[in-house]
């Protein structure tokens, strides 16, 4: 009773046995004897009656049959049968009767229950082996081939009988061709069968003088067909074995049951729909005439793989998955094992939609089962091997589950019990296949921790991008055969077909793992490297990358499995060529490419915990500062594709690129401190030390090109030390070095030259030297630029009195005098007239040309100088904030406002396209709206504009800074002078 999942169970049912063998009579009582005597066929007996209420209810109606347990039987079980001999086993069982089928309807009832019989005791068998297995989900693959061969077997054995029974039967061919789970070998312990039904006339009605009609066909097969259903699918003495499920026949419920083969191959031709091909992947020849089942399979086999190249295929099967989740019960979603989300059909889908996307061109997918499937596509490199695993591991014990659910009671069933004695009794059945899985609470957990991956491998894998990508290529296009090959690529916008075939070439080459996987991207890459401005360049950086990742397992592996990995490098590499040129120096990167999250930029906060970490691991000055550069680095390249993504806005980017500039300060600082202590042998810095970011820096509105403005302020510590000045102005230049030079590490360019007497003047001056200065010498061009003056960096004391002493000396109780007024505008036009290259049209220049960056800043600062002394929320190094500041003082209309932040923002995008585009960073390049015809496409692509839609970034600039450019005629340049000039 041990052994027996349900032990009073077994109990009950072994003594309700007892009994019934003893009403039977003598024969029965020895066989149960027997069967007591010997321990492996007690404990067989015991693991069915401890657990299958039906299987026992069975044995108690012929208990003679409990000799399928003796140790004889078992040895001949369904496990080491082949289909051949199955199918002999169950003609074996109608031996006594074939002979008077057609004459004797007593017989025929005979018959069938034999038939049924045998059928019982077989499933009996394959009960008890099953539950006696040292791991049953391990081998559940087994056991359902077993159920299959047996369904075979007495598929057949029916069919002869029902040739028998209805007049003619053995004028015709008949064929039945297994669907579904009994197509794959992979059926349930109970569950209907999926069928169809192909007829002919046989071989001497062909003959005879009057040869059989089509429509007599058809009715003699459509009458085999009931009587198959009604032989073992109608109530009798035996219980019925399972319902036959004709609805994937043509035309479903509305079809004929029984087609010729010509019928069959004329609808699918013409009128069969994309699930109907789908169907038919697993279609099999079950029973009867293997010959029309075998023409069937294979006058649909060119149909049914190249299924996915019809319109919209893959995702009309994406479609009916999720009506198939809205189609179930709400009471039943939580415990559907099939349907439900996490259940068997999210494998099955997934798999299925792989192989027939796929396998146009990969005959090695053309297989039935869904476990073998899984194994073909992880040999062929279109899912990971860890994919793989979990995908079989999770099926056989959704399976094997399944199997133990309908097992209790012989029922079709997919629902999981709530009953926590049934979860009981199932757990225990699975003793030793699931490792701390000994009663039903475990198994709920198990199992519903089953649901969660199994969803996440779904949504993960059958929702690729590459997958409808794929399935729109022909097959020529898929396998990347030359001539194909360059015709699409000159086609989509290669300017070299013959070079980027090439560089296919090489990337495909061999036959390792990494070369399959490149040949499964690749043709679905090169359509997306052709959405872009320059293909060639994307082709061609994406080769790069590949060699210069080589046989990094995770590269190829994100891309392949990512649902937008691939794509998001596709963009990178054929539109910003920053990216393209630095991903292959950060490796890690790529894994940034599939998460949202891992693309956002860090913040201050986070870079300086990061920068904490790296020092805590550094020694020397140099290394400190390599590290903050390196961050900067980092978080440069991050911006960049966030930016190019679109998953940024602009303000965004600027408080990015000023946060990498920030840490990399930061760590120089640190760096130089330590330098100056080894140098001159001091225990700390005899000064105080604070770096005041000035212009864009200022104003946290970096762009990728800008050089970092500053001004570098010292204070003695120290009163009674010598040469402060010297030593901080040593320190000074420490630092600047550390950030411009000595490192693999890109530059941080420093510009100190907004310091008083500029690049004549010291590049550290004390803090009483800048009061001195600006309260005798200062001119209104610095008092300008002291408004985008910010602390940044060093000592916060001395960073925060300097703030005051700029506020001071910007916002002056009588505000801007008109000489001042007049300077300030005399110096904006001659920037204007002198700044502009020549040979450049100045309406395209995004810096200084009308309306440009210039235009908007200046306005701004203007109203700040004029009113900042007044209205404290205009005291912002901020351009933005400042135009904000205006509108909430009246000093802007909110349309004049509008109107500035569009062209200010705009005008930096493009800018900052212009550097991710080209990579480069000279100012005469990046400053200037592009005619080149590629250039422009480029920075039009990375501002988001539809290829169809390009051309209007020209004339959407040139919009936006004429409008910008009136308002700052009429406030800066005062043509309505409603700047009243201080007196």
């Amino acid at each position: 009773m041990s052994v027996a999942a349900d032990p009073d169970a077994a109990l009950l049912a072994f003594l309700r046995l007892s009994e019934a063998a003893k009403t039977k009579g003598e024969k029965s009582q020895a066989a149960l004897q027997e069967i007591c005597a010997d321990e492996n066929a007690a404990k067989a007996l015991f693991q069915v009656l401890g657990y299958s209420l039906a299987l026992s209810e069975f044995l108690i109606a012929h208990p003679l049959a409990v000799t399928i347990f003796h140790s004889a039987q078992m040895a001949d079980s369904p496990f080491a049968t082949t289909p051949e001999q199955e199918r002999e086993l169950a003609f074996q069982a109608l031996a006594d009767y074939q002979d008077a089928f057609a004459s004797n309807s007593e017989i025929c009832r005979l018959a069938i229950a034999a038939l049924r019989k045998h059928y019982w005791q077989r499933m009996s068998q394959i009960v008890a082996i099953d539950f006696a297995m040292p791991n049953s989900v391990h081998e559940f693959s087994v056991i359902s081939r077993a159920i299959s061969h047996l369904v075979d077997a007495v598929l057949a054995g029916a069919l002869e009988i029902a040739q028998n029974i209805v007049p003619g039967g053995h004028q015709i061919d008949f064929a039945v061709v297994a669907m579904g789970k009994a197509g794959a070998q992979e059926i349930n312990y109970i569950s209907d069968v999926d069928l169809l039904y192909i007829a002919a006339p046989g071989a001497q009605a062909q003959q005879s003088a009057e040869p059989i009609s089509e429509s007599e066909v058809i009715a003699i097969g459509s009458k085999i067909a009931a009587e198959l259903a009604r032989i073992v699918g109608a109530a009798g003495a035996i219980p019925a074995l399972w319902e036959i499920d004709l609805n994937l026949r043509p035309e479903g419920k509305d079809g004929p049951l029984v087609r010729t083969l010509e019928s069959y191959l004329q609808y699918y031709q013409n009128w069969a729909k994309g699930w109907e091909f789908q169907a038919l992947l697993k279609a099999r020849p079950a029973a009867g005439c293997t010959e029309l089942a075998t023409a069937l399979i294979k006058g649909v086999n060119e149909q049914v793989w190249n299924v996915a190249e019809s319109e919209n295929f893959v995702e009309s099967s994406q479609a009916m998955r999720r009506r198939v989740l809205a189609h179930i019960p709400q009471r039943d979603a939580d415990r559907q094992l099939k349907l439900g989300k996490g259940g068997l059909r999210d494998i099955e889908f997934t798999v299925q939609l792989l192989q027939l996307v796929h396998g146009r061109t990969d005959k090695s997918l053309r297989v039935r089962s869904t476990l073998e499937a899984i194994d073909r596509l992880s040999d062929g490199g279109y899912i990971s091997r860890v994919h793989a695993t979990q995908l079989t591991d999770h099926y056989k014990f959704l399976r094997t589950l399944e199997h133990r659910i309908q097992v209790r009671r012989f029922r079709r069933s997919q629902l999981v019990p709530t009953s926590a004695a049934e979860l009981n009794v199932i757990a225990r059945s699975l003793r030793g296949s699931l490792a701390g899985i000994t009663n039903g609470a475990a198994l709920e957990k198990y199992w519903q921790e089953i649901r969660v991956k199994v969803r996440a491998l779904h949504l993960e894998l059958y929702y690729l991008p590459l997958i409808p990508a794929v399935a729109q290529l022909s097959q020529a296009e898929v396998t990347l055969q030359p001539q194909a090959a360059q015709a699409r690529l000159a086609a989509i916008g290669y300017r070299d077909p013959q070079g980027a075939l090439a560089q296919i070439q090489a990337l495909t080459a061999g036959v390792s793992r990494t070369a399959m996987i490149q040949r499964h991207l690749l043709p679905v890459l090169i359509g997306w490297f052709g959405n872009g401005p320059d293909p060639d360049q994307g082709l061609r950086s994406f080769r790069i990358l590949s060699e210069q990742m080589g046989a990094t397992s995770w590269y190829l592996r994100t891309l392949r499995d990512s649902s937008v990995a691939a794509k998001r490098l596709a963009q990178l590499l054929s539109c910003a060529k920053y990216a393209a040129q630095e991903l292959p120096k950060l490796s890690e990167a790529i894994a940034w490419l599939d998460s949202d999250d891992l693309l956002q930029p860090r913040s201050a906060k986070e870079l300086q915990e990061e920068l904490n970490a790296i020092l805590a691991r550094k020694n020397t000055p140099a290394e400190i500062a390599t590290a903050g550069r390196y961050l900067r680095r980092k978080e440069f390249l991050r911006t960049a594709m966030a930016q190019v993504l679109g998953l940024i806005d602009e303000a965004q980017v600027q408080t990015a690129l000023c946060n990498s500039a920030e840490v990399a300060i930061e760590a120089a600082l640190h760096a130089a401190s330590i330098k100056l202590c080894q140098i001159h042998d001091l225990p700390q810095l005899p000064f105080e030390f604070a770096v005041i970011a000035m212009g864009r820096f200022g104003g946290k509105e970096l762009s990728y090109a800008s050089d970092a403005d500053v001004l570098l302020i010292h204070r003695a510590l120290d009163h009674d030390a010598v040469n402060i000045d010297l030593l901080a102005n040593e320190y000074a230049r420490e630092l600047v070095q550390y950030l411009s030079v000595g490192s693999t590490e890109p530059a941080l360019a420093i510009d100190a030259s907004l310091r008083p007497e500029g690049k004549n003047g010291p590049l550290s001056r004390s803090f009483a030297s800048y009061q001195q200065y600006y309260s005798r010498w200062v001119d209104t061009w610095e008092r300008q630029a002291l408004v985008r003056a910010r602390y940044c960096g060093g000592s916060a004391q001395l960073g925060s009195e300097f703030m005051n002493l700029a506020h001071s000396v910007c916002y002056r109780e009588n505000g801007l005098a008109a000489k001042e007024i007049r300077e300030i505008r005399m110096l904006k036009a001659r920037m204007e007239a002198e700044r502009i290259p020549s040979g450049i049209d100045r309406k395209r220049h995004l810096k200084l040309g009308p309306g440009g960056l210039s235009d908007i800043e200046w306005t701004a600062q203007f109203l700040q100088l004029c009113h900042g002394q007044k209205n404290q929320q205009l005291r912002t190094p901020s351009t933005i904030q400042a135009l904000q500041a205006a509108n909430k003082a009246e000093l802007l209309d909110h349309t004049d406002t509008q109107i500035l932040y569009d062209a200010w923002i705009f005008a930096s995008r493009v800018r900052d396209a212009n550097f991710l585009g080209t990579a480069r960073t000279q100012a005469t390049k990046i400053d200037v709206l592009p005619l080149d015809a590629i250039e422009y496409a480029t920075v039009a692509a990375i501002l988001g504009y539809p290829m169809h839609q390009r051309l209007e970034l020209n004339e959407d600039y040139l919009r936006l800074a004429r409008n910008a450019r009136s308002i700052t005629e009429r406030i800066f340049f005062g043509d309505n002078n409603e700047i009243e000039p201080s007196n």
